[in-house]
């Protein structure tokens, strides 16, 4: 069994749907679980309506504008057919519209995945109904009845014992039957009440280590928009490197850092099976790709480049002259923690503590607010942190012209800047 995840731009109008179906007749005989994330730009606009809703606003338009676009979808895949899925989608909108008819609860992040999973429960019933309609022998699987979590809403933990006794009793049962397609979905989970949840932003890449690792699969192929795993963003960084072969060790290294291919949970369980995880273009899909696997023989041939812009670096000195304590740190760390604030570099010295997050998912006033009474707070806004690993001096040199470094720290393999325009 082989386990491939398709993201939202390799669903995004019919067209793009109906490549997914050219893509899968190259494997047909194949046992194959098939994850899917929400259609093109689905998710952003249930975040709208989301923030629409918590925030007391109306959501009419919202609704219709997202019925809207996947009924242009399912028009392009069935013309005037696919009665069935027309009812299942108008159902599911429905369904949105009463919730939105009523008011929110306290909890904005259990709104959120309630409200937010539904761009993938959509997606799947159009594409499972499209692929039964082609011919392919197709069962759609519901996530939220398989996928166990706890109830940390908007980016939940997975109960991998329960979750393997949901997943392994039901994809088996499909298989069993002469299936050879199931369809479930990216990103989902449920609490042991049956609430829905969600795995995290890009979390669809992790549903699919998931699955694969409970079903023992030959191997993940994430399908993208691009020629496989790259040494950098094709938008900051000109000149880019596919990296055709490379450890699931330095794989997991640059999705820590960063790199936007992969989901930074994705490659942990994968390794521990060994099962090889292959990135691979959907535009191009005769194209070998990029491979992560088990060797670390060719990690270092090629330098890797990950940026991250519009970061706020803060830096933190104690109001009574004490040197940066454990103390310090539990509170610093427990403060971020509660408000979901992740860091992406932090440095301390003797008197101080520095840490550089984006700046679009603080509120700086509260954050100042919160620290000030303890701290001497200092700040910068619009600088950008960038990775280096398997760097060399002339590189750094290469990156850090007309740029004016705040923070920097160097590793044997990785280097990490935080810089701005001079």
């Amino acid at each position: 069994m082989r386990v491939f995840k398709f993201g939202g731009a390799s669903v995004k109008n019919a067209e793009a749907v109906k490549n997914v179906g050219q893509i899968l007749d190259k494997f047909k005989g194949e046992k194959l679980m098939i994850v899917v994330s929400a259609m093109g730009k689905t998710t952003n606009a249930l975040e709208v309506l989301w923030k629409a809703y918590t925030n007391g606003e109306s959501t009419q338009q919202a609704i219709v504008e997202i019925q809207d676009f996947h009924t242009e979808i399912m028009d392009g895949l069935f013309g005037g057919e696919g009665a069935e899925v027309r009812q299942e989608i108008n159902a599911i909108i429905g369904e949105l519209r009463n919730k939105c008819e009523n008011p929110p609860s306290d909890n904005f992040n259990f709104e959120y995945d309630q409200i937010v999973s539904l761009g993938e429960i959509i997606s799947t019933k159009i594409i499972a109904g499209f692929l039964n309609e082609k011919g392919f022998q197709a069962e759609w699987m519901d996530a939220r009845q398989l996928v166990r979590t706890n109830n940390r809403y908007r980016e939940a933990k997975v109960d991998w014992e329960k979750s393997n006794e949901l997943v392994s009793e039901k994809v088996n049962s499909i298989f069993d039957s002469g299936k050879d397609l199931a369809v479930t979905q990216g990103f989902l989970g449920h609490t042991p009440e049956g609430f829905t949840t969600t795995l995290g932003r890009e979390g669809s890449d992790f549903t699919a280590a998931i699955l694969a690792y409970i079903m023992d699969a030959q191997d993940v192929t994430i399908w993208k928009d691009v020629p496989g795993m790259l040494n950098a963003d094709p938008k900051y960084f000109d000149n880019t490197v596919l990296l055709e072969k490379i450890s699931f060790r330095e794989a997991i290294e640059l999705a820590y850092f960063g790199a936007s291919v992969i989901h930074p949970k994705t490659i942990q369980p994968l390794k521990r099976k060994g099962i090889p995880l292959y990135i691979k273009s959907f535009l191009d899909p005769e194209e070998k790709g990029s491979v992560i696997q088990e060797s670390t023989a060719f990690d270092n041939q090629i330098p890797s480049f990950i940026f991250k812009m519009d970061q706020l670096l803060m830096s933190l000195t104690p109001r009574d002259f004490s040197f940066i304590m454990e103390e310090n740190l539990e509170d610093i760390f427990s403060y971020l923690n509660k408000k979901r604030i992740r860091i992406h570099l932090m440095q301390n010295s003797a008197v101080s503590f520095s840490f550089c997050v984006d700046r679009s998912k603080v509120d700086l006033d509260e954050l100042i607010a919160h620290f000030q009474k303890e701290y001497i707070v200092k700040y910068n806004e619009n600088m950008e942190l960038v990775t280096i690993r398997h760097y060399d001096d002339a590189t750094l040199e290469r990156l850090t012209v007309m740029k004016k470094i705040f923070l920097e720290q160097r590793s044997r393999e990785t280097a990490r800047l935080v810089i701005q325009d001079i």
